[in-house]
């Protein structure tokens, strides 16, 4: 494997991780700006504030997440055998910008076709971006994970800046009601991916070749075919956006997980006995991940419902805390709180006893429903006479939701990678990413579940978060009592 260029340095690091860093930074903001909107717009603008919206603005939003996860596996072949990362990247990123300030337009099927645009550029910008991280460092470079570490901070920083500052903008810029502001956070995320494709467009040149296509992959016309196939797989989202539904999605995200699995056990077939079992444990660990995301990405959709309309937002001064805001307590516990689990598994690693993978994925599910528990305990004896519960349990689900995810979410991918069968890492790679496509798809239909036909209650949301929690502990205890058998299956993979 040939080495990476000789690039300059800047704090220890190759100078174009930063530029790298600030592009997925601005990505990311312009992605989690929509987030956090997306489900509260969609009740506030086309059903005029009625609660009666919130479910089909749920699964509007977890069809809209899953599509976001699948359809990076296109993306990734786009950049392998087409036209190269960067020009991906710019693609998609081009295409991204042009869906945000599209989903501004106070129509329905303008937003649905802004999503659409959003989706399919982000399946050509996000997996192709993560790849070139690697491709700074030599194969033997030791510094290597620690650029995927700081990678992994802009992602976050993005996450949590968004929050902030679109939630202030909506809440606070003009003396219009909330839901006339909305447009406002889908403006800033438009400047921001319009900031993500100029800093790598003026950065790109320090990339010394990275991420360029292959020569005989070099022509323009390459790329003029690609974005016909853009122009060809918006209307086909929208599609599945509009017409086909959250229930036909998860039929067609399930025929596509079972051509994967079967895909990826043939092919382990052909080696020998202790490949199969490797690939049926990653299928079993599969499935409880996207247990896990179902639940986690309630977040913008039954959450918001209860942030907006059952939590005491008041604080002192009679200022009110802005909806939005709750969506940056995650990535700030990311922050806070990855260096002291790593060093905790560090710790346990030195007298042996760290966690297996299977372990920590059951870990993760559990601490994912103690965050509901808390909620349960809230909406079961804390509601004051005006119908609503304190500030802090919804806070405190969301970082025990964050524990969990550090838990499981850091290593799936490394482990994807010591699991799969040689020849198709990148179709595991898929298989991991359409299991939180499922996961976000049944995020959408358990939060319109929860809202019901005339939106949410306090008694909905404690049915519905019941369910979630001993759905999730079951789910963890489970794993944690099969995990030895799991270990078995891997064959000595850690």
């Amino acid at each position: 494997m040939a080495g990476a260029p000789d690039f300059p340095q800047m704090l220890g690091h190759p100078r174009p991780l930063w530029m790298l860093f600030m592009t997925e930074f601005w990505e990311r903001f312009a992605f989690y700006s929509v987030s956090w909107a997306l489900a509260l717009y969609i009740v506030a603008q086309f059903y005029h504030g009625d609660p009666s919206g919130q479910a089909w603005a749920s699964k509007i939003y977890g069809a809209y997440t899953a599509l976001i996860y699948a359809t990076g596996i296109f993306g990734g072949y786009v950049a392998d055998k087409l036209i190269g990362y960067q020009r991906s990247i710019l693609l998609g990123a081009l295409v991204m910008a042009a869906g945000l300030f599209t989903i501004m337009l106070p129509n329905q099927q303008a937003m649905l076709y802004g999503l659409a645009m959003v989706v399919v550029g982000d399946g050509l910008f996000k997996p192709n971006i993560s790849s070139m991280v690697g491709q700074l460092y030599g194969p033997m470079d030791e510094r290597r994970d620690r650029g995927f570490t700081l990678f992994y901070m802009g992602i976050n920083a993005g996450a949590f800046v968004a929050p902030l500052l679109t939630g202030w903008l909506a809440s606070y810029f003009t003396d219009t009601p909330l839901q006339q502001n909305y447009r406002l956070v889908f403006a800033a995320a438009g400047v921001g991916m319009v900031l993500s494709l100029l800093w790598f467009w003026f950065g790109r040149r320090g990339l010394r070749g990275v991420g360029r296509p292959a020569p005989e992959a070099a022509s323009r016309l390459r790329v003029l075919w690609v974005f016909v196939g853009v122009v060809i797989a918006v209307p086909i989202v929208y599609w599945l956006l509009s017409q086909i539904g959250a229930i036909g999605l998860q039929w067609l995200l399930g025929l596509l997980f079972v051509g994967v699995a079967t895909m990826l056990i043939v092919e382990a077939a052909r080696h020998d006995t202790v490949q199969v079992q490797r690939v049926i444990a990653m299928m079993i660990i599969f499935a409880f991940n996207l247990l896990f995301w179902m639940f986690y990405f309630q977040l913008g959709t039954s959450f918001n419902f209860l942030a907006e309309n059952m939590v005491d937002r008041k604080m002192f001064g009679g200022w009110e805390f802005p909806v939005g805001w709750f969506q940056s307590v995650s990535p700030l516990a990311i922050i806070v709180l990855a260096p002291i689990v790593t060093q905790v598994w560090a710790f346990l690693a030195r007298s042996h006893r760290e966690p297996s993978i299977p372990r920590k994925f059951g870990l993760g599910l559990i601490f994912n429903g103690l965050g509901f528990l808390v909620l349960m305990y809230a909406l079961s004896r804390l509601i004051d006479a005006h119908g609503l519960i304190p500030f802090w349990p919804l806070t405190a689900c969301y970082v025990l939701q964050t524990v969990g995810e550090l838990c499981l979410s850091p290593i799936g991918l490394s482990m994807v990678t010591k699991l799969a069968p040689p020849r198709l890492v990148g179709v595991a790679m898929g298989g991991w990413f359409l299991s939180l496509a499922v996961g976000g798809n049944l995020s959408g239909l358990l939060a319109g579940h929860i809202s019901g036909e005339n939106g949410m209650t306090a008694a909905s949301a404690l049915s519905g978060f019941t369910f979630s929690f001993w759905l999730l502990a079951g789910a963890g205890v489970l794993l944690l009592l099969i995990s030895p058998l799991i270990n078995k299956l891997m064959h000595g993979v850690k």
